[in-house]
């Protein structure tokens, strides 16, 4: 049976090897916020938060109660954290999953010589065995892992369910294949013996023909999925009426994960197309119905070569798709298969295709969601760019962190094109701790500024030692702030906690939270992540708001990836004007550098001491515990 978030068992072993989550001090957090916004409001806006925080945190006042009540809830739970910010993350959110929530990582573009040698992909790519034990014995929380293969987002009208399948329980022993958007039933446990790989290669081809077959073709239920999650919710209810819907929907819930088999895509698979056809699968006309998007884990395996991962986001972390995406790709490159001397004597039953009935009032649904999702397509402006100037190696021997580093990178880039900084969320991982998902780092600081502000306004005026040394400052806060964040001490979440404490106590919102900077400093324009691999592939997203961007990047020893969304709509925001600007600011920082290492150079040698410290005092060296995910 399955089981809601929310309801996770107690008494498990590992519920008590990792700390929990802790509560940050009130005035610690209120300080950190009013400094975080102080450079990114005008000045009267300023005061009036100020004013509005000081009365928050007064001792006694409305800060201090709600304080009290989140220890009280720290004392009673896990993590006090983890509903409050899944719901406010995920299952509250309305926008469609594609693009908007739902990440993908891409592969390295694979040469297929036919559909066969792209279904044998697919069978290297399922060891029934592989989701057990790894990473075992490293000290961060494993439960986002068991949650890659049985979770499900279920939509609602006005908030999703998380579901979680018990793991190893019998209705978990099948995948669903999607093909010509279409969707089938591939067990992978006959009789108590798991398939071989000839076996599942048999049942893929016998999948590939039978989609092949028009006059048993179903409508593309899939596409509902692609919508709104308040207008998907509508369409199932509609569904579920009958009750062949209703037992097809139940048998994709109770899913692993989905295969989607996709056909030549048409597009130059260059990096930027291939990231698109993962995202959204290029609407309607492409493969965007050859996907279930509430699934947590989709596989694409396309006819051309075009392969990845899009992963439903809410029961785990970027960090934690990378571990998995890369032991897949390292075990089919490092264990070489069988298959072509292997003979499957096996009887096995044909696959099963799911079945929908229809209706003129589902058609219309999914006319609507076709058309929903074509626009989201059109709207997209994707930018994938290897910057090779230089990479993670340069900056670690500038005794900087490399994250940091590019962070600043980022803020450069959006004043550059935009004259302001605005808040910016980066993803923290808080896996140290018992369910811990991620906190934010602020990036946009007034370190951060200052520094920007000497590459373009102040430019002229300034020395290069000056601006070295707010480079320093800026990458110094960046890293105290990220390292805090991942210690628990993050004021995002913390804010989030009293806040969502004060609806369950039916009190009157506080003005703090209603106050219009609260409000635009939780409205993300620059939403980045980094998303490191040891393997050659990239994850990419889209922005989090209209006017936005999205920014994942992938630093490497000798090249920086990136992978810069927003959308054609807005009048702000261009990904090419973007990257151009990114790229600039990169090749003026390592000059920046370059010019310093000299001067340092100079004066040691000639024993100077009016040279300004080395980086290795101003800054912490790199090996801040990786952070990644949306």
């Amino acid at each position: 049976m399955p089981i809601l978030e929310g309801q996770r068992p107690k008494g498990r072993r590992e519920s008590y090897v990792l700390p929990k989550v802790p509560v940050p001090p009130l005035k610690e957090t209120l300080d950190k916020y009013l400094t975080s916004i102080k450079h990114l409001v005008e000045e009267e806006q300023y005061q009036k938060t100020k004013a509005i925080v000081e009365k928050f945190g007064e001792p006694g006042g409305t800060g201090d109660l709600l304080q009290k009540k989140l220890l009280e809830r720290s004392e009673k739970t896990y993590n006090w954290v983890y509903d409050y910010w899944l719901e406010d993350m995920y299952l509250n959110q309305r926008l469609a999953l594609p693009v908007n929530s739902n990440p993908a990582m891409v592969f390295p573009k694979q040469n297929f010589r036919d559909r066969k040698d792209s279904l044998r992909y697919v069978t290297r790519a399922l060891p029934v065995d592989f989701a057990r034990g790894q990473l075992a014995g490293t000290p961060l929380c494993m439960k986002q892992y068991y949650r890659l293969f049985n979770t499900y987002r279920r939509p609602g009208l006005k908030q999703d369910t998380l579901i979680i399948h018990q793991p190893g329980s019998l209705e978990q022993g099948h995948i669903i294949v999607a093909c010509q958007n279409q969707f089938f039933v591939l067990d992978l446990v006959l009789k108590g013996k798991k398939l071989k790989e000839m076996d599942i290669l048999t049942q893929l081809e016998k999948i590939v023909k039978m989609a092949e077959n028009k006059e048993e073709r179903q409508p593309p239920i899939g596409l509902l999925t692609s919508d709104g999650r308040t207008e998907w919710a509508q369409a199932r209810d509609v569904l579920i009426k009958d009750s062949v819907n209703s037992e097809s929907l139940a048998v994709i819930e109770a899913c692993l994960c989905v295969v989607c088999l996709d056909g030549p895509s048409g597009m130059e698979c260059g990096d930027t197309s291939r990231a698109l056809l993962m995202l959204h699968g290029g609407g309607y006309e492409k493969m965007g119905a050859n996907r279930w998007y509430d699934k947590p884990m989709q596989f694409v395996v396309g006819e051309d070569g075009v392969c990845g991962t899009v992963c439903e986001h809410s029961p785990f972390e970027g960090i934690v798709l990378v571990a998995c995406t890369e032991y897949l790709m390292k075990f089919m490159t490092g264990s070489p298969s069988k298959m072509g001397r292997a003979i499957s004597v096996s009887e096995l039953p044909a696959p099963r295709r799911l079945l929908w009935k229809m209706s003129p009032k589902i058609e219309g649904l999914l006319k609507a969601s076709a058309e929903r999702l074509q626009r989201l397509v059109r709207d997209l402006d994707m930018d994938v760019h290897k910057f090779e100037a230089y990479g993670k190696e340069f900056i670690k021997k500038q005794k900087m962190s490399p994250d940091a580093y590019i962070q600043i990178a980022l803020q450069l880039a959006f004043y550059r094109c935009n004259g302001r900084l605005v808040s910016t969320y980066e993803s923290a991982s808080i896996r140290r701790f018992h369910e811990g998902r991620v906190d934010n780092i602020r990036s946009a600081t007034p370190e951060a500024l200052a520094f920007v502000k000497a590459m373009t306004d102040e430019e002229a005026s300034l020395s290069d030692s000056e601006k070295m040394k707010r480079l320093c400052d800026a990458i110094n806060v960046q890293t105290n702030y990220t390292i805090a964040a991942i210690t628990g001490l993050g004021i995002d979440n913390h804010l989030l906690g009293l806040r969502e404490i004060s609806r369950e106590l039916s009190m009157e919102m506080p003005e703090i939270f209603t106050d219009k900077t609260y409000v635009a400093s939780n409205q993300f324009i620059l939403s980045t992540s980094q998303v490191p691999t040891t393997v050659e592939m990239f994850c990419c997203y889209g922005p989090v708001v209209p006017n936005g961007y999205g920014c994942c990047y992938n630093p490497q020893s000798e090249h920086l990836l990136f992978s810069v969304t927003s959308f054609h709509g807005s009048t702000e925001t261009s990904s090419a004007v973007f990257i151009r600007a990114l790229d600039e600011g990169l090749l003026e920082m390592r000059e920046l550098c370059k010019k310093a290492n000299k001067s340092h150079a100079a004066a040691a040698a000639t024993g100077s001491n009016t040279v300004e410290p080395s980086r290795g005092s101003e800054v912490k060296p790199p090996g801040t515990p990786q952070k990644a995910g949306k």
